[in-house]
């Protein structure tokens, strides 16, 4: 494999470990993130004074000459496919997508291929450095398959190391929209005996728990209160269709990022999304509060109702603050149009 040699000269003052000094020294071009930096390290792949060294712990001082040896990004065995992306933003470091439904984000067995990444490999091309010693795109979230919306994807290693910590941070801003059953008002006290449930000024529902995989559904999600992962949803209700209200068209921002979170935590709610084969479930609709017409728009919507909204971090590179919006896909816009036309509601 083609390797290519970096040396790298310790400036004053360094932070006593290997590791964190040349994350420090290490030329912005070289674009090598700490972990990458890490295992190279551990491969065997930097001499400290012309001895290798394997322990990121050792201790540098000013004026050390480090050399590292970068074996060329391999490629990888996913297929690169023609599939047509809508592109929000891209540069050197990261690409901003918004997600059709029905797309998978990465290969698993079920969906080899059609593939986000797959996608991504074709139009990013050789513009991807590198993201742990692979040429590929860094996946640092996702989003369901049935599930429409933004996603923020890295194209080099430095990139997809800034990226994973925001997230890991719960800095990054995530909306989504949702058509859910019912419609969870502060004041039903139904709502209020709910646990983990609480609510917050502005009208909005805070939902607390922890995540975890269904005992005896592995491809399902399930709320549990000891163990599993903490998991922070906010729901405010925008506007409800029907009266009483049969559906509500919901905003929800996710303190955490956790799989399926939204779809669990409504459900927990007792407002499981429209269309979710999974979480969703049939509610019988009122006959009197929608019309023939809003009820079979429900009824024949055949996907989880949720698109992921808003999108907004801080560049990984740059330090620039951005904010992507992606309108309501059609499909969700118009069950809200017959919805509207179908049944007397209100709007927040």
């Amino acid at each position: 494999m083609d390797e290519r040699p970096l040396s790298v000269r310790i400036a004053a003052d360094p932070p006593p470990r290997l590791d964190k000094a040349l994350a420090r020294d290490v030329p912005e071009d070289a674009a090598l993130s700490r972990t990458r930096l890490a295992r190279l390290i551990a491969e065997g792949q930097v001499r400290l004074r012309g001895v290798v060294v394997t322990d990121a712990k050792t201790r540098v001082e000013e004026g050390d000459i480090v050399e590292i040896t970068v074996p060329q990004v391999a490629e990888v065995e996913t297929v690169a496919q023609d599939i047509a992306l809508s592109v929000v933003y891209e540069d050197d470091d990261l690409i901003v997508v918004e997600k059709p439904a029905g797309m998978v984000v990465h290969p698993a067995p079920g969906s080899p291929d059609g593939t986000l990444v797959n996608a991504l490999l074709h139009h990013c091309g050789d513009t991807l450095s590198g993201v742990g010693g692979e040429k590929r795109p860094g996946i640092v979230h996702r989003i369901d398959k049935d599930t429409s919306g933004l996603l923020v994807v890295a194209k080099s290693d430095r990139a997809h190391h800034g990226l994973a910590q925001q997230f890991e941070a719960h800095t990054v801003e995530r909306k989504y929209y949702a058509v859910v059953n019912g419609s969870p008002d502060t004041a039903d006290p139904r709502l209020k005996g709910v646990k983990g449930v609480s609510f917050e000024p502005g009208n909005i529902v805070k939902l607390t728990t922890q995540l975890a995989r269904h005992k005896t559904d592995r491809q399902r999600q399930a709320v549990i209160f000891q163990g599993g992962r903490h998991a922070v949803t906010r729901v405010r209700v925008v506007e409800t269709f029907g009266a009483p209200p049969q559906a509500a068209l919901v905003e929800c921002w996710l303190e955490t990022g956790r799989t399926h979170q939204i779809r669990v935590h409504l459900a927990h709610a007792g407002h499981g999304l429209v269309g979710d084969p999974v979480y969703g479930g049939r509610r019988k609709l009122n006959a009197k509060a929608l019309s023939e017409k809003a009820i079979s728009a429900v009824q024949g919507f055949t996907r989880q109702a949720l698109h992921a909204a808003v999108l907004g971090f801080e560049h990984p590179v740059s330090g620039e603050s951005m904010r992507f919006e992606a309108e309501m896909p059609e499909d969700m816009a118009e069950l809200c149009e017959a919805l509207r036309d179908g049944g007397t509601g209100t709007v927040s």
